[in-house]
């Protein structure tokens, strides 16, 4: 990672670590990890040395505790999330999502959940998985849409065929009967995500806008210009936000602009590849398209199906709104 200006500071244990555990987080890992994030959140680090064992206060005494942690806190900034990977040679593997970068953290507990092992290093995805966002996300509208494609397979989103849109997601209103429309559905005014305002999901650059390209008429696609309306956003960690099929003229934002989370970006419209007034949401990791890949975004507060969640990637069918 170009991040890694010098070599992490490195806590091991004296003793040799090597027995095995389940493929499940702990209760002690769980309770230590936990103190570990809050207090570097809180830039404490006596606190957290404060939870070492007395071993690993030998191995790295609290001059060097507060050097390792400025030195993360320096390149990489506050600690969003720690997922738990796995245990490796005693040691928990978290993948590390901080404000600049992702690392893994690997950190070793013993039964009184104080920590006695800590090291950091670049963080590798398992071989085939999915990328996903690194930069919080809220969802992009307001009230209750439905998640018309969405997920992982063919049989819940036709986009994984498409390198570049491959974790995309397609989204309506419909209401208690399943339908998007209110009678026939023949105009564009008919659907009821027709000219719903749409915000960015985080704070980002706008590096392209398009406008002024017509509705369609419901049914009748435009595969002259596949995207329509659109604006696409990047982000601090380079990910590049796609909204498409914005309604004519209401796009209220131009290439260049600084947004931020929850600023009105235009309106749900019909332009483009679309037989429907929809949004069409994905995350990619480059701005070409010709060589983007897909990144698979998780909302960091939500409510789906009226269950509030966290960190969540809906699927097809799910009903989603703002959570609290």
């Amino acid at each position: 990672m170009k991040n890694m200006k010098k070599p992490f500071i490195t806590l091991l244990l004296s003793l040799t670590i090597g027995f095995a555990y389940a493929q499940t987080e702990n209760p002690e890992s769980k309770y230590a990890v936990s103190k570990f994030k809050n207090y570097y959140n809180a830039n404490q680090p006596d606190s957290i040395f404060s939870i070492l064992s007395a071993s690993a206060k030998v191995n790295l005494p609290l001059e060097k505790t507060r050097a390792f942690l400025n030195q993360l806190r320096t390149n990489f900034g506050d600690l969003n999330a720690m997922t738990f990977q796995e245990y490796h040679d005693g040691f928990g593997v978290y993948k590390s999502e901080f404000q600049k970068a992702v690392i893994a953290l690997n950190i070793a507990v013993d039964n009184n959940r104080e920590i006695i092992g800590l090291y950091a290093k670049p963080y590798e995805e398992p071989a085939g998985a999915a990328k996903r966002n690194i930069t919080p996300m809220s969802l992009p509208f307001k009230g209750e849409w439905t998640v018309f494609w969405g997920g992982d397979t063919k049989e819940t989103n036709y986009h994984v065929v498409s390198k570049f849109q491959k974790n995309a997601f397609d989204i309506v209103i419909q209401n208690a009967a399943g339908k998007s429309f209110k009678t026939t559905g023949k105009t564009n005014e008919d659907y009821y995500a027709f000219g719903q305002q749409l915000f960015a999901p985080c704070d980002a650059e706008v590096v392209l806008s398009v406008d002024g390209i017509k509705d369609n008429i419901p049914g009748v696609v435009n595969p002259m210009y596949v995207l329509g309306n659109s604006v696409l956003l990047k982000t601090r960690n380079n990910e590049y936000i796609l909204f498409a099929h914005f309604k004519q003229n209401s796009v209220k934002v131009k290439q260049g602009d600084l947004v931020k989370r929850g600023q009105f970006l235009g309106l749900c419209g019909n332009s483009g590849n679309s037989s429907e007034a929809h949004l069409h949401f994905h995350i990619q990791d480059k701005e070409d398209f010709t060589m983007a890949t897909g990144i698979k975004c998780y909302f960091d507060k939500l409510k789906v199906n009226g269950t509030a969640e966290t960190e969540y990637s809906p699927i097809k069918g799910d009903k989603v709104s703002l959570g609290n």
